[in-house]
């Protein structure tokens, strides 16, 4: 967005109290942009100066649209969701309603209000559901439904269809129409990631990360979190008549345009830390038993003690099954260039707050976690090699 072109343009963030959407808030702040940072939670980090956050909930169309009051909103960034990892995973019910209730509700304001363009946060997974893919594109098709191993990538499919049905659909206050985009992001990094980086370095540290698994072939794909801001402006501007909405109605995929295994990724964090990386390769059908188990066991105790699953199914495909994405399109039509990053900046924010190995740091409560792994893991085996017997 050139704020020479637009000074006062505004623009609306749903999920703006979450680490991507604030770092984009933060990134249209200083080209000028007017930014609202729409959220059930405040931001972690102080609000600069120009930055409005209201408190709201996705799934409450009356809390969205008291959002646009007083404001001429040209643009929202629907980045709010629910139900990516861990023990979110598990809870359908909130899970459809943020991420499907939630963008009927988002689509219905923004034709309400006017608003001509809409961004949509999806994901890799609106394809991918276990199966290899190498190099895919856009043309490939949506996943079907029942074939999603998880409720949040089936909702976010959902979701991502209903954003961009609603392409070139009517505004109320106006003769234009709603001009949308999706971008499926593969996971992302970054200092001061709390949805991911957090539960991994607390495995390092409690000494579960003890194996990996898998093909060591195996690619996936990370996005850094500057890398998705700039593709986010990037599309909002391709959606505009001076870029002849190239982008609109249509999907792309970004990443960092770099495939690694999802294990070597993570080695400079672990080693970076003072841990030694894990020497044990076990298969993947195992490790998905192992899931499964861990599952079935937050389904009866989670009831009672609301614990972390170690692994969700979801997470071992996510992680152990080969899928990566062309970025040609992106290129070809938002200008999207990968910047290159690492994790040493990553290990860097975690060292200056306290994180790293020291000397005694294997407590009593790692050896409890060891036993617990080690009979999660040996209940796991037991059940691989059964039905792998029974499959002969």
């Amino acid at each position: 967005m050139d704020s020479r072109k637009s000074p006062k343009e505004t623009v609306l963030i749903t999920g703006g109290g979450g680490y991507l959407g604030f770092r984009l808030g933060c990134a249209l702040n200083q080209k000028g942009v007017h930014v609202i940072l729409f959220d059930i939670s405040s931001p972690a980090q102080s609000i600069p100066e120009g930055i409005k956050f209201i408190h709201g909930d996705i799934c409450h169309l009356a809390d969205i649209e008291k959002a646009f009051q007083d404001v001429d909103v040209t643009c929202v960034f629907h980045i709010a969701s629910y139900g990516m990892s861990g023990r979110e995973q598990l809870n359908r019910s909130l899970i459809e309603e943020v991420n499907i209730g939630g963008t009927d509700s988002v689509i219905q304001a923004c034709r309400r209000r006017g608003v001509p363009r809409l961004v949509y946060t999806s994901t890799f997974n609106v394809v991918f559901g276990g199966q290899v893919i190498r190099n895919g594109d856009e043309s490939l098709p949506y996943l079907p439904l029942h074939l999603h191993p998880d409720h949040y990538s089936r909702t976010k499919s959902i979701a991502e269809k209903k954003v961009l049905e609603a392409n070139g659909t009517s505004l109320e206050k106006s003769d234009g129409v709603l001009r949308t985009c999706a971008l499926r992001s593969a996971g992302i990094y970054g200092p001061g990631e709390q949805r991911h980086l957090p539960r991994i370095v607390s495995y390092i540290e409690r000494g579960l990360f003890k194996f990996v698994y898998g093909d060591p072939k195996s690619l996936v794909e990370f996005v850094h979190v500057d890398n998705l801001v700039q593709a986010h402006i990037l599309a909002s501007e391709a959606l505009r008549a001076d870029k002849g909405y190239i982008a609109s109605g249509q999907p792309y995929f970004i990443s960092d345009g770099r495939p690694v295994n999802n294990f070597e990724f993570f080695r400079p964090l672990v080693e970076g830390l003072g841990y030694s990386f894990p020497s044990i390769r076990l298969p993947l059908t195992l490790i998905y038993c192992f899931a499964f188990l861990t599952e079935m066991a937050h389904s009866i105790l989670g009831q009672y003690y609301n614990f972390q699953p170690f692994l969700t199914r979801t997470e071992v495909y996510k992680t152990g099954v080969t899928h990566y994405f062309s970025l040609e399109k992106a290129r070809k039509e938002l200008g999207y260039e990968a910047q290159p990053f690492d994790l040493q900046e990553v290990v860097e924010w975690f060292k200056a707050r306290g994180h790293g190995r020291s000397p005694g740091s294997h407590n009593f409560a790692c050896l409890i976690w060891d036993r617990l792994l080690i009979l999660l893991l040996g209940i796991a085996v037991s059940t691989w090699l059964t039905s792998v017997i029974l499959s002969r």
